[in-house]
């Protein structure tokens, strides 16, 4: 049988390429981009990546949502909150984007998802650490980190 190894993306649709876009940089800055098109972009996550495609076929979404792993949950909260976007708590740090699309936002710190040495250190991640909790998690799991 095969077995799950992780996610290599995650796809989004927008109404636009160009609004989405300015929309993730005034929270996360400048984006290193995979690549881009008329219909999509691609945003670098150093071993990963967010594919924003055009052509929001849905209404926003209620209850589907993925959760995008920061080195800083609580500056993306401030961000959110300088720029005027709303926020729920009701799971942690969720937030829409301009299309509907639903977003929660984890501290790397506090969760197992952990990327390897070399995948931190090319991302300027050098000194991230994970939490006791986080830790005791992988532990049990029987993955030392």
């Amino acid at each position: 049988m095969p077995s799950l190894v992780g996610i290599n993306h995650i796809a989004l649709e927008v109404d636009d390429i160009d609004e989405a876009l300015v929309f993730w940089e005034s929270i996360f800055g400048p984006l290193q981009l995979r690549g881009r098109g008329k219909q999509m972009a691609f945003i670098d996550m150093g071993d990963q990546f967010i594919a924003l495609a055009r052509g929001r076929t849905q209404p926003p979404d209620q209850h589907r949502h993925f959760g995008l792993v920061v080195d800083d949950k609580e500056a993306v909260r401030a961000r959110l909150r300088e720029l005027g976007i709303p926020v729920s708590s009701r799971r942690g740090l969720d937030f829409r984007d301009p299309s509907g699309n639903l977003i929660q936002i984890v501290d790397y710190r506090d969760v197992q998802f952990t990327k390897t040495d070399n995948v931190l250190s090319a991302m300027g991640l050098n000194d991230i650490e994970k939490s006791e909790s986080a830790l005791a998690e992988l532990r049990a799991k029987g993955m030392n980190v």
